[in-house]
């Protein structure tokens, strides 16, 4: 992140829900797609692209069950909807609830392309309320506190959330999903093994693709406990690359200290990929 983005974020900005507007992107492959970008002055214009659906089109095929953990406004659910097609399912979990009314905005966009199932909801070990913080009076990012070592750019905006575990959220409301499971993306702030750990007997047993990310707030020994979950449960890890090669690199334990901030693609080392119907 550059100086001039992180000055950027220290302007005041007044509590508003700012509201969307619906941009229309036209993909080679899948012709007109539509996304509610959200008018958050501190969020970065966002885009649907045609070789990023394509990679995700290697893991994800139509009718696969998906899970976004920490959607945001979509635009990771967005392109993975597209993959898994209109009888797919994307379950989308975002607690925050002003940009939670952006991911439903998304939700009812492109029927006819995806499938996105929108819950206002923090994976969490227990159901009850937390309390976010966030860096902006709007809430545009946040999450838990986590190490903030920096005075000058510490979450100072409480927000209150609802929290359920993914586990049970599953079992209830995606039981009839879950044989179809391809891929789960974590973007938790710091907490993605936690979720992870959550879930751990899904994974197991259908043994889903997974994107997680390296959060750069994270100690050595919480990056080197997210890899040994990933290895142990029978993943071989890699760098996450994006656009239509997203596979990456291999990463080793001793790499994961090796830069502050990215995201991991773990694939099962038995995994063979599905031909699209």
């Amino acid at each position: 992140m550059s100086l001039a983005r992180l000055f950027r974020r220290r302007e005041k900005v007044p509590f508003a829900e700012w509201g969307h507007e619906i941009h229309d992107f036209q993909l080679p492959a899948d012709g007109r797609v539509q996304y509610a970008q959200w008018l958050h002055p501190f969020e970065t214009p966002k885009t649907v692209d045609q070789q990023e659906v394509d990679g995700l089109r290697q893991f994800i095929k139509p009718g696969d069950f998906v899970i976004d953990v920490g959607a945001h406004t979509g635009d990771t659910t967005v392109p993975m909807a597209l993959a898994a097609g209109p009888t797919g399912c994307v379950l989308g979990l975002e607690p925050n609830p002003y940009v939670f009314k952006v991911l439903q905005a998304n939700a009812r966009l492109n029927r006819d392309k995806a499938h996105i199932q929108p819950r206002c909801y923090a994976a969490t070990e227990e159901p009850g309320q937390f309390v976010f913080h966030y860096s902006d009076a709007s809430f545009c990012n946040g999450g838990f506190k986590t190490q903030q070592r920096w005075k000058l750019f510490r979450r100072k905006y409480p927000l209150t959330v609802e929290g359920r575990p993914l586990g049970e959220l599953l079992q209830t409301e995606f039981s009839d999903r879950l044989p179809r499971l391809s891929y789960v993306k974590v973007d938790a702030e710091g907490y993605d093994r936690a979720v992870l750990a959550s879930i751990l007997p899904i994974l197991r047993e259908y043994r889903p693709v997974i994107r997680t990310e390296v959060f750069r707030k994270l100690f050595a020994s919480e990056r080197h406990a997210l890899y040994e979950l990933l290895a142990e449960a029978g993943y071989a890890i890699h760098r996450f690359a994006g656009g239509a090669a997203p596979q990456g690199p291999r990463v080793n334990r001793d790499d994961m200290t090796a830069e502050k901030h990215f995201d991991l693609l773990a694939v099962p080392v038995t995994h063979q990929f599905r031909k699209a119907a």
